[in-house]
């Protein structure tokens, strides 16, 4: 597959430019996710959440906290590969997936901490691996070591959207159990 860019002809961003891009873009996510995180310092989402009926295959807390760091650098890095690419339609689906899907996780986050929408959340992870596996499908056909990076990210939704539809289907009224 093609490597980053060539010095001559129409290339993609610069490194600098495309380090920019993928710092506010992840960071722009990385601040709602914060938002509504479930942990001492947003007391009534960290109660709600201890108080749902969840599986026993729900990982502790500090998984979640292990694994999405692992999974957003992935994706960080496949962004960063794709946005130095040459333009292309094919560059520009990738990207665009790639932005798509970055925002979709925050609005995850949103949708389930903020909002306790679980039948809501429960979709709209069921449609992140849709477009997961439609950017990993785009960025294959430009950037193979991008498309690689966001395999994890796939696969940890299908684990996230078995574990949301579960917590939904536990839990008919999320709102029942705060206090």
């Amino acid at each position: 597959m093609s490597q980053p860019v060539s010095r001559k002809g129409a290339v993609g961003l610069s490194r600098p430019a495309a380090i920019a891009v993928v710092a506010g873009v992840m960071s722009l996510g990385a601040l709602l996710g914060r938002r509504n995180a479930p942990d001492p310092s947003h007391p009534n989402i960290r109660r709600w959440y201890k108080r749902l009926d969840k599986p026993a295959f729900t990982p502790p807390d500090p998984v979640f906290g292990a694994v999405w760091p692992i999974v957003e650098s992935g994706l960080a890095i496949g962004g960063y590969r794709l946005l130095r690419q040459r333009p292309s339609e094919g560059r520009n689906l990738g990207v665009a997936l790639w932005l798509l899907n970055t925002c979709m996780i925050g609005g995850w986050t949103e949708l389930f901490f903020r909002k306790r929408e679980l039948g809501a959340s429960a979709l709209a992870s069921g449609a992140m691996i849709a477009t997961g596996a439609g950017y990993v499908a785009a960025a294959a056909k430009v950037d193979r070591p991008a498309a690689a990076l966001g395999l994890p990210f796939v696969a940890w939704l299908g684990f996230a959207t078995l574990l949301a539809e579960q917590v939904w289907q536990r839990n008919p009224d999320p709102n029942a159990s705060v206090s």
